[in-house]
């Protein structure tokens, strides 16, 4: 009687357990609404159209060699959808208990750590609106060019610089403003 039971089952237990697997991103197609995958799950399994779901607000595009999980809908793995992907190639380390970063393949970092958040970047970042504040009770500027309102502007005295006469006679080469 129980081998029966066993067998009768047996097909549920098959598609229960195959709902939930691993799979390593292959190609992304980051051109529809949602993004779709290519995704290698079982061995000499590859799905393709797999869409990947991502939190409101926030959008990647993985490398491949990515890893992820994905559920199968109704136990179709055909009808999958990819839920996470990580890439351990590339995460962020020995991170502080709550601390948050964003980064990506390129050294490209945002870290909300335990003392301030940081924005580490080995190429130019931007800002661009309308109207930017800052508040602060110190502010550092540690460049060895400065262009107050675009390049190209006349020199601004620093304290320190040479004034005769409420005139300066010499001044910063460093610091420009337009």
């Amino acid at each position: 009687m129980m081998n029966q039971f066993r067998k009768a089952l047996a097909p549920t237990a098959r598609a229960v357990g195959m709902m939930v697997a691993r799979v390593l991103v292959r190609l992304v197609d980051d051109s529809p609404g949602v993004q779709q995958l290519q995704v290698d799950g079982l061995a000499d399994e590859t799905l393709d159209g797999i869409e990947r779901f991502q939190n409101y607000g926030f959008t990647s595009r993985p490398k491949p060699g990515a890893e992820g999980i994905m559920v199968a809908v109704a136990g179709t793995r055909s009808q999958g959808v990819v839920i996470v992907v990580d890439d351990r190639r590339y995460r962020l380390r020995e991170l502080a208990e709550g601390e948050v970063a964003m980064q990506d393949d390129l050294g490209q970092v945002v870290h909300f750590k335990r003392d301030g958040i940081s924005i580490e970047s080995p190429f130019k970042v931007e800002i661009t609106a309308p109207s930017v504040k800052v508040t602060a009770d110190h502010v550092v500027v540690d460049s060895a060019d400065v262009q107050l309102g675009g390049a190209g502007g006349k020199a601004v005295a620093l304290h320190g610089d040479s004034v005769v006469a409420n005139k300066v006679v010499s001044s910063s080469t460093k610091v420009k403003a337009a």
